[in-house]
């Protein structure tokens, strides 16, 4: 076994945070090790963010660099999810597909199937872009953002009973006082099994997820240390719905791009373990801080263990 090439900034029962650049790191991963590869990457902005984003007409070359070995350290039955903002072509209200590009390059170029399309709406959302919403009223806001629900194989793993929302009123109205089958005008036949009570209602592939978050312990502590706060953040609830639909305790999820290092946290809190790799120290100084705030509510030490952690994980890659 090959060992990684970079110690973890920091580690904790679960999972390894690196300060690496994921390029460097990824091909040190065995190969058929990762249940879920879960990130959302720097968008295709033409505004240049803190964060790092590449231009929109050269990030799907860009992104591809990372596809070979995303594709190879997934299990079989492992998911890449993959979450992408849009973008506007620079002067005109008309929309980027740098998107769309991208899936179709990771299907036909790099192996990877499509399982299905996911949507993340933010409720919260600002309207943007101004230009074409605020000031010349022409384009509705966009609250929207695409997501990839990318396998190794044509049978990934999943479970959407872990997923279950509450049923509505109606339905439980439903259940409470029964249904009579019959056919629809559509043609779909409602059976009797309709008043079966499954625990919950299946979701649908858009996911309203308000990402409102402004001022959570992860944010106080950063602001008392003097670090910035990860500006593109996705909430916790966005990581926990395909953790949980995806995987079970004790797999192994991967974000090559960990910002705030969101997915390491959730997939801490549900028992999974986890590899996060991130460029910025700053970035990941303060992600420590999720972690910490976790641990308090356990009752458990605060420290974080600054050492390397033997996993078995790291191999030549294949």
């Amino acid at each position: 076994m090959k060992e990684p090439i970079a110690e973890p900034f920091y580690a904790t029962s679960y999972g390894q945070a690196f300060h690496i650049d994921s390029l460097a790191f990824l091909p040190t991963i065995q190969s058929d090790s990762v249940d879920l590869v879960l990130t959302s990457p720097p968008f295709a902005l033409k505004r240049k963010k803190e964060y790092g984003n590449e231009d929109e007409d050269k990030y799907v070359d860009w992104f591809m660099n990372f596809a070979d070995d995303i594709h190879r350290i997934l299990k079989p039955s492992g998911s890449f999810v993959l979450d992408l903002g849009g973008s506007y072509l620079p002067g005109f209200p008309v929309r980027s597909i740098y998107m769309f590009d991208l899936l179709v390059r990771l299907v036909k170029e790099k192996g990877f199937y499509l399982a299905q399309e996911f949507y993340h709406y933010n409720p919260a959302r600002l309207p943007a872009p101004a230009e074409w919403v605020n000031v010349r009223r022409i384009r509705v806001k966009d609250s929207v953002n695409v997501v990839w629900w990318l396998s190794k194989s044509q049978n990934p793993k999943a479970d959407n009973r872990k997923i279950l929302k509450p049923y509505s009123d109606s339905m439980q109205h439903l259940l409470k006082n029964g249904y009579k089958a019959k056919l629809r005008p559509s043609g779909h036949d409602i059976s009797d099994k309709f008043n079966r009570d499954n625990g919950g209602a299946i979701p649908p592939n858009l996911l309203e997820i308000a990402n409102t978050d402004s001022n959570s312990s992860y944010q106080k502590m950063c602001r008392a240390a003097g670090l910035k706060v990860h500006p593109a953040r996705f909430p916790p609830a966005f990581a926990e719905f395909f953790i949980k639909f995806l995987t079970d305790q004790g797999d192994l999820v991967c974000d090559p791009f960990a910002g705030s290092n969101t997915t390491g946290y959730v997939a801490e809190k549900l028992g999974r373990n986890w590899i996060s790799l991130e460029l910025s120290e700053e970035y990941l100084k303060g992600s420590i801080f999720r972690f910490k705030e976790s641990m308090s509510e356990k009752s458990k030490s605060s420290n974080i263990e600054i050492k390397k952690v033997q996993t078995g994980l790291y191999g030549n890659a294949a």
